[in-house]
């Protein structure tokens, strides 16, 4: 596996190739790993970016607390199938003077748009601009975080990029907790209740199969969450296509939810 950091080193090592592609923040865990075998399973020549985007933070010190391993990455990376590891700097992403921001209307407001400011411009920024540094066939992201995959989306078809996205179901811990890379900052006690969040979700769908009514499946879950400990930002029952709140059973539905316990925010979601 190679490590690169130059964006021009990258594009000469990637002359040529059709290059599968898994952008990550860093702190991998299994859920990255299932993305990059998948972009392995391709056959081309696997690439995966580690970088945490300092424009997609709203709170300087959750940028600060992200956590960080590099060491342990190569090393996941490396065992999944990653040939080249592309490891740039703030510097190289952004250049002095940089002032160029991508803004996805419609799909990234509200929810994790509304309760992170400018966050959705900050990964339609990075993502767009990693798109066009490494130039892959295919892009691969977590469903886990709906939102920018909806995002993500909408900003390929609307700027004609050349690059088939593909999209990994979310990876749990035995427990059903959703993986993340900032699972790590749970406390003890708040890591036994943070199954809690997967179980309300699924507990919401069942309920929804049933004909059960939007408003009080979401007002429901919502108590249930509080009363377990969770602070909740929301948990809404959308369009997945659009992130438009549903007003009625039918369509592809999907369920997100925001809450946190402590200082560490988790993040879910199921289908309907």
């Amino acid at each position: 596996m190679d490590i690169i950091e130059a964006v021009a080193e990258m594009r000469n090592a990637l002359q040529d190739k059709q290059v599968a592609f898994v952008p990550t923040m860093g702190f991998l865990h299994e859920g990255h790993a299932s993305l990059i075998r998948m972009a392995a399973n391709t056959g081309y020549s696997t690439v995966v970016s580690i970088f945490v985007n300092p424009t997609q933070f709203n709170d300087s010190q959750d940028l600060e607390n992200y956590p960080r391993n590099l060491d342990r990455d190569k090393q996941i990376a490396q065992k999944a199938g990653c040939d080249l590891l592309f490891v740039p700097s703030v510097e190289e992403m952004y250049a002095p003077g940089d002032s160029t921001r991508v803004n996805v209307s419609g799909v990234s407001e509200g929810f994790e748009g509304s309760h992170r400011p400018g966050h959705f411009d900050g990964v339609a920024t990075v993502v767009a601009k990693l798109f066009l540094m490494v130039q892959p066939t295919i892009a691969f992201f977590g469903e886990k975080d709906w939102q920018q995959c909806c995002v993500v989306s909408r900003m390929v078809e609307d700027l004609c990029m050349p690059v088939e996205l593909r999209y990994g179901p979310t990876l749990r811990e035995q427990d059903g907790l959703a993986m993340s890379s900032r699972n790590v900052r749970l406390t003890p006690q708040d890591r036994q209740k943070a199954p809690v969040l997967y179980e309300e979700l699924e507990n919401a769908a069942t309920l929804l199969r049933l004909h059960h009514a939007i408003s009080a499946v979401e007002k429901r879950s919502s108590s249930k969450l509080k009363a377990s400990g969770f602070d909740v930002d929301y948990f809404s029952v959308i369009n997945a296509d659009t992130m438009q709140p549903a007003k009625k059973l039918e369509g592809n539905l999907r369920i997100v939810a925001a809450a946190s316990l402590g200082d560490v925010r988790l993040i879910d979601n199921v289908s309907v």
